[in-house]
């Protein structure tokens, strides 16, 4: 990469703001960059350090392979991305892609904008029922179709749950059989988790410098999440 460049961080929601201030889009390194110093209207997307490739605590071997990982609905709304800048979060994302050689880890696919096929950050994590913590211990670079099987229940909501069993089959090399009772088991313990009001534990990302932001108390998660629920259940 030149040495010449001066890096910036520029959440997606704002590169055509970015880009109106005079920021430019390498291609390579898949990254904004300001092409001379001293450009006042890219100063507020001005590059923190890079975050480390190993975060404090991470667990890289954990839930290795592809499964079905769903979130309990005590859990929803305390993702990363929604306790972090969005500044930050585009450091971790670009962190986890490049460290995993822009490169799906489970499947191996890249990236592939005519197949609508995405590098995407998944996180996870650890469930300790006896202190009702959900401690975050890994962020995985997923590519969407794999993604997609990891959240199997917000598949079946969007009309996808087919294809999300197909690419199980084709990556686990599962029988259709087995494939299916993974799926029931995968939520029957979404059942159990989700009977839990848990308490976040988010120390993998302050160890790192990443500011957290609060999310919504654990109480007031239980309830938006019974409610996105029956959203989600109600006839369309």
């Amino acid at each position: 990469m030149p040495a010449e460049r001066i890096w910036l961080d520029v959440p997606y929601a704002e590169k055509d703001l970015a880009k109106a201030e005079g920021a430019r889009w390498d291609p390579r390194a898949r990254r904004w960059y300001a092409p001379r110093p001293g450009i006042a209207g890219l100063q507020r997307w001005a590059a923190r350090p890079d975050v480390p490739d190993l975060l404090p605590g991470e667990d890289r071997s954990l839930g290795s392979g592809l499964f079905v990982d769903l979130v309990p609905t005590t859990c929803w709304f305390t993702n990363v991305r929604s306790c972090v800048s969005q500044r930050d979060w585009e450091r971790l994302r670009r962190m986890v892609v490049n460290r995993a050689g822009q490169v799906c880890e489970i499947c191996g696919a890249s990236a592939d904008r005519e197949a609508r096929r995405w590098l995407e950050v998944h996180e996870r994590w650890t469930f300790d029922e006896r202190s009702g913590t959900q401690t975050l211990r890994r962020l995985i670079c997923l590519c969407t179709p794999c993604h997609t099987v990891t959240h199997f229940g917000l598949a079946q909501v969007k009309g996808v749950a087919d294809e999300a069993m197909a690419h199980l089959i084709a990556v686990t090399g599962a029988s259709p059989d087995a494939a299916r009772r993974h799926v029931r088991e995968a939520f029957a313990l979404w059942e159990r988790r989700s009977r839990v009001v848990w308490e976040l534990d988010l120390g993998m990302l302050t160890g790192a410098g990443i500011t957290v932001q609060p999310p919504p108390d654990a109480l007031h998660r239980a309830e938006e999440a019974r409610a996105e629920l029956q959203r989600q259940r109600s006839p369309r």
